[in-house]
């Protein structure tokens, strides 16, 4: 008996040490958003205050051309549509953000992470940047604010652009590991200080139709950009409140002209959405990339931007 209570009490310290270790391996407190902006923030970024929020902004190219604003998905930032910036800047004025809760912007000053709410934030920084009438592209749950900010202001959308959106029930045949801990109750007080590189890495990689393109740098930037104070916390609410007054039967609503952008590969909103968009938005246009996932606009930008700049350009 005294034996197996010995070989127990060195199982538990081995147990004690091992936890110890990754905790110190991976003990990632939040950043303050000033120790982010050298690298994160560089020209052409700006900060506009709306709601109480500095609200990281581009706002690039042709000062007088008409109005593309881009919106990302969830965990991502203003970044991942750098390449499509590149292209478009020479033909029109492209607006991106970081939209509260992710990026540099950081969380909503009163937590209220419901759909809505973003959507009257979105007016505002346009308000704010003297824009009364644009053209959208949103990617995933930027998707879904492009429409939902299409059904409530018809009147200042000229265009819209779907890319892998969220909307309908999802029908996942893979959710990232980070979204799925960051959904999980109870586990708030580790995932708010503790986030393995390794863990941001696979989630990337797993919204990808090819694993392999993601680079280090891309990796290192969602990972950083995860670490902004907020962000973590903002992520958790946000996934309990989004589903809160979402009514996709108004997707139907939509008279803007609509091209849908989507990726075969995408196992976190399958593919089968896509049709559905097409489907309630008459006249709408749809472009599938076989090949491509979740994010086809930052794993094949080239191709993708082409079928948009096609699509506005008629």
């Amino acid at each position: 008996m005294k034996t197996f209570a010995k070989l127990l009490g060195y199982l538990l310290l081995l147990l004690g040490v091992l936890f110890a270790t990754f905790v110190a391996l991976t003990w990632a407190p939040d950043v303050p958003v000033e120790e982010l902006k050298a690298k994160w923030a560089p020209e052409p970024s700006q900060f506009i205050e709306v709601e109480g929020m500095q609200v990281h902004v581009r706002d690039q190219g042709l000062r007088d051309g008409e109005v593309l604003v881009l919106l990302h998905g969830t965990s991502a930032s203003l970044h991942t549509w750098e390449d499509w910036v590149a292209g478009l800047q020479d033909r029109y004025r492209v607006i991106s953000l970081d939209l509260p809760g992710f990026g540099l912007t950081g969380p909503f000053p009163d937590g209220d992470y419901r759909l809505a709410h973003y959507s009257a934030f979105l007016a505002k920084v346009l308000d704010r940047l003297e824009v009364p009438r644009a053209s959208i592209a949103g990617n995933s749950f930027g998707g879904q604010l492009a429409w939902q900010f299409t059904v409530d202001h018809p009147e200042r959308v000229e265009r819209l652009v779907l890319v892998d959106a969220s909307g309908y029930p999802r029908e996942s045949t893979s959710v990232p590991l980070g979204f799925r801990l960051a959904s999980t109750p109870g586990l708030e007080p580790i995932m708010a200080r503790i986030l393995p590189r390794s863990l941001v890495e696979s989630s990337v990689r797993n919204v990808y139709g090819d694993p392999s393109k993601p680079s280090e740098a891309l990796i290192d930037r969602y990972y950083d950009l995860a670490r902004r104070e907020g962000n973590r916390a903002a992520l958790r609410a946000r996934f309990q409140q989004g589903a809160i007054g979402v009514d996709p039967t108004r997707i139907r609503e939509i008279k803007a002209p609509t091209l849908i952008i989507w990726g075969g590969r995408d196992g976190l909103v399958a593919p089968i959405n896509a049709e559905r968009f097409h489907k309630d938005i008459e006249g709408s246009r749809l472009v599938m990339f076989d090949e491509l996932g979740h994010v086809p606009h930052e794993e094949d930008p080239q191709r993708t931007l082409a079928a948009t700049l096609e699509f506005l350009a008629e």
